[in-house]
């Protein structure tokens, strides 16, 4: 037991003084009559820098070569930080390039439909 209340309690929790992974906490709470009740309430503390890693997924079966790019963010400084551009590279998604796709097919569609001889009138 780290600390005992009378509720109702609000508490901060300080992960600075946990290390990272997945952690639970456990409240306990007795009636008057003794009875106790329990729950444990999983959470996961990531203090440290994020971790990404492009082209390689979770149990993903590989062979031959595989090009990984890895990056990490952290957020300790206290330096500007301006966006120039993405700091991990990723494919367009095939859902940006379909509806860019349908985009342009309806507009060449609209102007086939409604390109007539009137609409070209001669200002001379």
């Amino acid at each position: 037991m780290i600390c005992e209340f009378d509720p109702p309690v609000k508490f901060v929790l300080d992960t600075t003084r946990i290390p990272d992974g997945k952690h639970f906490i456990r409240i306990v709470a007795k009636s008057s009559k003794g009875v106790e009740g329990a729950k444990e309430i999983p959470f996961e503390v990531r203090n440290g820098p994020e971790i990404v890693v492009v082209d390689l997924s979770d149990h993903e079966v590989v062979d031959t070569q595989v090009p990984i790019t890895i990056n990490a963010y952290g957020g300790e400084t206290d330096d500007q930080f301006i966006i120039k551009g993405s700091e991990t590279p990723k494919a367009i998604p095939a859902w940006v390039w379909a509806l860019l796709i349908s985009f342009i097919g309806f507009a060449m569609f609209y102007f086939v439909m409604y390109l007539t001889p009137d609409l070209y009138k001669s200002f001379f």
